[in-house]
């Protein structure tokens, strides 16, 4: 029993530090640092929460900016992708669905289809989507909101989130948040 007690102390002791204290601290730091991320990086409008900004929300109507198709609809408790090969008969098809969909509703659109709003998410939570891909909606809103075209270049542009200088990646929009500034811009 001697020779087992040190490293039944030892367990012991690093299960309180790294199962209670140090997942304490680094919780108590995050809400002290950042608590808008820590509690979720939550979108509140009058008084209301509309989402958070990291997770993707479906807009059916065609006077809403669309994300990204989602294997899980978009569901945080069924986050997911499809897990079809690319060569799947299956995705092959949704691609051809979403395709004619796409341009059935766009129809004022090029017909180069931006490949991120054929394809789903890794995750199925994507909140974001590229400049090009929002830009190739712009007819459509413009057209169901009684908008000019330029106007919601505008309203893109000033809601195109861009990496910090120096840092990796690409402009991104949030459409959640798009779509907020559109309906806060038809009220004015």
């Amino acid at each position: 029993m001697a020779i087992l007690r040190p490293a039944i102390m030892t367990l012991l002791l690093l299960t309180i530090v790294t199962g209670g204290l140090y997942p304490l601290a680094t919780t108590l730091l995050g809400q002290w640092w950042f608590p808008a991320q820590a509690g979720g990086s939550l979108i509140t409008r009058d008084g209301e929460v509309r989402g958070s900004a990291l997770i993707g929300q479906p807009f059916h109507q065609a006077r809403y900016f669309q994300g990204r198709p989602s294997a899980g609809s978009s569901d945080p408790m069924a986050s997911g992708g499809s897990n079809l090969a690319p060569g799947n008969p299956e995705l092959d098809k949704q691609f051809a669905e979403r395709i004619a969909a796409l341009r059935a509703a766009n129809p004022e659109s090029s017909r180069q289809v931006p490949v991120e709003l054929l394809t789903a998410s890794g995750s199925g939570l994507d909140g974001q989507l590229s400049p090009a891909a929002v830009a190739w909606q712009i007819p459509r809103v413009a057209r169901e909101r009684g908008l000019k075209a330029e106007q919601l270049s505008r309203l893109v542009a000033a809601n195109t989130e861009t990496p910090l200088p120096g840092f990796p990646g690409l402009p991104v929009v949030n459409i959640l948040k798009l779509n907020l500034a559109l309906d806060a811009l038809r009220s004015k």
